[in-house]
C-alpha cells in the first residue's frame, strides 16, 4: 500500500515519475480490491479536518472495484494535471506544501490470515520486508524478506535471506484474496493478502 500511495501522488504523477501516469478509469487490479484515503476516520493517526492548505479533509476512493478512480493531490499538482486538490496537502514547519496520505488503507475482506494460508499449497508467507528495491517509473519490485513457507496450506517452518520479486502492475492484477485483519500503525495500512505468483529466491 506505501508503494502505491506513492505512485498515486501528484508531484510522482505529474513529474512522469510514476507507473499510474495516465491510469484513471483503467483497471489496476481484481473487483474484490478497493482503497481509501480518509481523512475522517475517528482516532486516525492520519486524520484530520484541513490539510496542509486550509482545505477540507474527505474520504477519497482511489480504487474502486479494482479500477483507478483518483490521485491524492494538492493545489499545485492538481493544476499541473488538470484536476481539483483532494485535500491531501502536507505541510512542514517553514515548507511548502506536499502531497501526504491520510489514512490508507485497502478495505478488508472477509476471510482470516489462516484461512488464507489454508488455500495455499506451496507459497511463502512474508512477515517481514527489508530494502527498497522498487522502481516507481516501471514498477518493477524486489525487496529482501522473511517470513513462513507455506506446505499443504499449513505454515511449515520460517525463512529469511531471501528475495521476492515482480512488478507492481502484476502484483495488484495477482490479488487474489484479502483479509479481515486490517489493522493501523501507521497512515498506511494493509490486512493480509494473498497474491498469485511472485518470484521468490534465495538460499
Amino acid at each position: 500500500m506505501g508503494n502505491l500511495c506513492s505512485a498515486v501522488s501528484g508531484y510522482s504523477l505529474y513529474k512522469g515519475a510514476s507507473f499510474l501516469t495516465g491510469q484513471l478509469g483503467k483497471p489496476l487490479a481484481p473487483e474484490n480490491v478497493t482503497v481509501y484515503d480518509d481523512g475522517r476516520v475517528v482516532g486516525g493517526l492520519g486524520s484530520r479536518p484541513f490539510d496542509g492548505e486550509g482545505l477540507p479533509t474527505r474520504k477519497t476512493t482511489v480504487v474502486e472495484r479494482g479500477v483507478l478512480k483518483n490521485y491524492l493531490l494538492d493545489t499545485y499538482s492538481g493544476k499541473k494535471l488538470g484536476l481539483a486538490s483532494t485535500g491531501n496537502a502536507s505541510r512542514s514547519v517553514g515548507e511548502n506544501p506536499s502531497v501526504g496520505p491520510t489514512n490508507f488503507y485497502l478495505a478488508p475482506g472477509t476471510k482470516t490470515a489462516q484461512d488464507i494460508i489454508e488455500t495455499v499449497k506451496q507459497g511463502l508467507y512474508v512477515t517481514d520486508l527489508i530494502g527498497f528495491g522498487i522502481n516507481m517509473v516501471t514498477g518493477d519490485y524486489s525487496r529482501g524478506a522473511a517470513g513462513f513457507w507455506i506446505e499443504g496450506g499449513e505454515l511449515a517452518y520460517p525463512v529469511e535471506e531471501i528475495t521476492i520479486a515482480g512488478n507492481l502492475k502484476d502484483m495488484f492484477a495477482g490479488i487474489e484474496m484479502i483479509g479481515s485483519d486490517l489493522v493501523f500503525r501507521g497512515r498506511i495500512a494493509s490486512p493480509t493478502v494473498k497474491i498469485a505468483e511472485m518470484m521468490v529466491a534465495g538460499n
